[in-house]
């Protein structure tokens, strides 16, 4: 038995057929409402949060290997408490039920946004780039945003589990794309090329396609003993501007050509945050957003390409992939900011 964190999310719902493909028994976790997979009658569905240490205790009955793929992505000021629930106090959760039960292998879901700081400059391009490998350290000392503080205070939780004994390994993607609903995670950024904004911010986005991260997870997790690593999962680094136009020109629609300075960005979050104060609505965008793109960052995925001679598809077929499977969404409609 397999037993899956986020079952209704993007990594969790690409996941959970893959698993009985390879002819796995799944259980799976939600919240609220059970996602609408194929097969979904195979699956032992389980409701409850993440946090309830009784439910997992039995949830991990009869269990072999766990998905943790449960987490909070978010740069509002208003979920820094949810963050740390679910990406820390949750993942402590989940570690705690599998040392209890001698023989479990973790395979957690990390990000990117954990490694920390950046290592020395390389030139890419003409470019000065910050370039990140797995031995990134974390500088206790520097300004984080609060989801990458959240994402690496759940990494240590699983690594205090790996000192106690337990079997795990870590995948950090970069942003993972993948067809999904409209109005969450990455995909929002096809739903921004679907209705032709005019703007975009000058900075470059590394990404990774959901079928790739949910193959390096299976072949880590299954097909190696590897343990106490962390591996970065990320295809390539492409401008924003590169990936709304090629989104754009899959759905048939014009690209964002006006760049934002950063000037303009900086005034933008300051008034979204007086806003978001004053009304108690959720900020557009934020400073953390709003600053994201600007830094010059590569992730270099050659660890998890010689561990398991593992190949990224290139991010052209993925964006094509994504718009093919959206544009039959009726729900493509509305605005959405960019973050």
């Amino acid at each position: 038995m397999i037993f899956v964190t986020g079952g209704s999310g993007l990594v969790g719902s690409f996941l959970i057929p893959a698993l009985i493909a390879r002819g796995h028994q799944v259980r799976a976790l939600y919240r609220k409402t059970i996602p609408q997979l194929e097969n979904t009658g195979e699956i032992e569905w389980l409701e409850g949060d993440i946090r309830d240490t009784g439910l997992l205790r039995t949830a991990l009955q009869n269990v072999t290997h766990v998905f943790h793929c449960a987490g909070l992505v978010s740069y509002a000021p208003q979920d820094e408490e949810a963050l740390q629930q679910v990406n820390v106090e949750g993942t402590a959760t989940i570690v705690d039920a599998c040392l209890e039960h001698p023989g479990v292998r973790l395979c957690h879901v990390s990000s990117v946004a954990a490694l920390g700081g950046a290592q020395t400059p390389e030139s890419v391009a003409g470019q000065k780039v910050k370039v990140l490998d797995e031995n990134a350290k974390w500088d206790l000392g520097a300004e984080h945003p609060a989801y990458a503080t959240s994402k690496y205070l759940g990494e240590l939780e699983v690594w205090r589990g790996i000192s106690e004994g337990l079997s795990a390994v870590m995948v950090n993607p970069s942003v993972i794309l993948g067809p999904a609903d409209w109005d969450r995670s990455s995909t929002r950024l096809f739903r921004y090329a679907y209705n032709e904004h005019a703007f975009y911010t000058p900075g470059f986005v590394n990404a990774v396609d959901v079928r790739d991260v949910v193959d390096a997870m299976l072949r880590l997790t299954f097909d190696t003993a590897i343990s106490g690593e962390r591996f970065i999962l990320s295809a390539e680094a492409i401008s924003l501007r590169e990936l709304l136009g090629q989104a754009a020109a899959c759905f048939g629609k014009k690209p964002p050509k006006t760049s934002v300075p950063n000037w303009a960005a900086e005034i933008i979050w300051r008034l979204e945050h007086a806003r978001a104060m004053l009304t108690g609505a959720r900020p557009l965008i934020t400073k953390d957003t709003a600053r994201a793109g600007r830094r010059a960052v590569e992730y270099r995925a050659d660890k998890v390409q010689q561990a398991i001679d593992f190949r990224f598809r290139p991010l052209s077929e993925t964006i094509k992939w994504c718009c093919a499977h959206l544009r039959t969404n009726p729900a493509a409609s509305g605005a959405v900011v960019v973050s």
